[in-house]
């Protein structure tokens, strides 16, 4: 039975005082249980607090609306408070403890994508929550509670059950949150938007890659992610990840058309992409896409922090790097025809400004 690649949106989980939760599900979108890949989504209204928690996965957040700040613990080490806008990359490693506040009237929204090779679940994310009406402490009885912190009946009486709340709450505005410390961002986030871009093609497209040299949090997740933002009408080469990594995809912004090739040189998705969208592309397909007029933007994490790309079309093109004499015996051309292909993009790479 082939795989549906078609690109997916996600679905409510959980929420409504304060924000929601949102995830893409296995079931509709094989991909990610093939490839052990969570993706999902966190949007908070103002004042809304996602209660604090751990995964059982590693994972890259990606902010796409709003400003707010998160709270990060990494195992055995004091909490960072970090200030986040639309445009950070956050490495989060196992082990990671979070929470998320929105003091602002725009609604934060926060994508969350990682690796669920070691979860309960492939293809899903599974949070524990330290505290709220599924957390850790409505587990634990009165007595574990006293005994663990040493504490009088009432105290832990009001630890287990004050906080009603599931998974996000909506805090008083009168509730003071911690200040964010510009230097708790270092290593662990930045902001993909005003990063010094690795391409930058003229009228084409540009990209912000996340490695470990800019984001060394990056290695402890294992996981490589990128920025690509395509001009209206330009075009992506036709490529493919040469290190058997898996590149799962969320669209941004804008829309365009999309096309991927499998095995066989069989043509397995030919779609419309727009924001919202989620896609996987197996290991070593070839895909390509081409912006509308306004303009296509996404975010992909690859399942390597170090990811190698081939690309097909362009000076860097995996053809130009052919002797002439292949070429034209594979493609069965005359020369001269072999000249006019190999003449082509030859001081273009990896994004093609419309044609004239």
């Amino acid at each position: 039975m082939e795989l549906d690649l078609s690109p997916k949106l996600a679905k409510k989980v959980y929420g409504d005082n304060g924000g929601s939760y949102h995830a893409w599900c296995p079931n509709e979108l094989p991909m990610l249980r093939e490839g052990n890949i969570g993706a999902a989504k966190l949007a908070l209204e103002k004042n809304g607090f996602a209660l604090p928690r751990y995964s059982d996965s590693s994972k890259v957040a990606y902010v796409l609306q709003g400003a707010g700040v998160a709270g990060i613990v990494l195992p055995e080490s004091e909490e960072k408070v970090i200030a986040i806008k639309k445009g950070d990359a956050i490495a989060l490693p196992f082990g990671v403890i979070t929470w998320w506040y929105n003091k602002e009237d725009t609604e934060l929204v926060v994508l969350f994508m990682g690796d669920t090779s070691k979860g309960h679940k492939a293809g899903q994310f599974t949070d524990f929550f330290l505290t709220g009406s599924n957390g850790i402490f409505t587990g634990l009885t009165i007595e574990f509670v006293k005994r663990a912190w040493d504490l009088d009946d009432d105290t832990a009486k009001a630890l287990v059950e004050n906080q009603t709340g599931k998974g996000i709450v909506k805090l008083d505005a009168n509730v003071k949150m911690p200040e964010p410390k510009p230097e708790h961002r270092q290593g662990i986030a930045l902001n993909c938007e005003e990063a010094p871009l690795d391409t930058d093609i003229k009228n084409a497209g540009n990209v912000v890659v996340l490695d470990t040299k800019k984001l060394p949090f990056v290695g402890q997740v294992g996981l490589g992610a990128d920025l690509v933002r395509l001009e209206g009408n330009a075009m992506c080469s036709p490529g493919f990840s040469c290190d058997s990594a898996l590149q799962v995809t969320y669209i941004v912004r804008g829309s365009g058309r999309l096309q991927v090739v499998g095995v066989d040189g069989k043509r397995v998705l030919e779609t419309i992409v727009k924001a919202g969208n989620l896609l996987i592309v197996p290991r070593f397909f070839v895909v390509s896409k081409i912006a509308d007029p306004d303009g296509l933007s996404w975010f992909s994490i690859i399942t390597t922090p170090i990811p190698v790309f081939t690309h097909l079309a362009g000076s860097i093109g995996a053809w130009k790097a052919l002797s002439p004499e292949v070429l034209q015996a594979s493609f069965n051309v005359p020369a001269e025809t072999e000249k006019v292909f190999r003449s082509k993009r030859a001081n273009e790479a990896i994004f093609f400004p419309p044609p004239i």
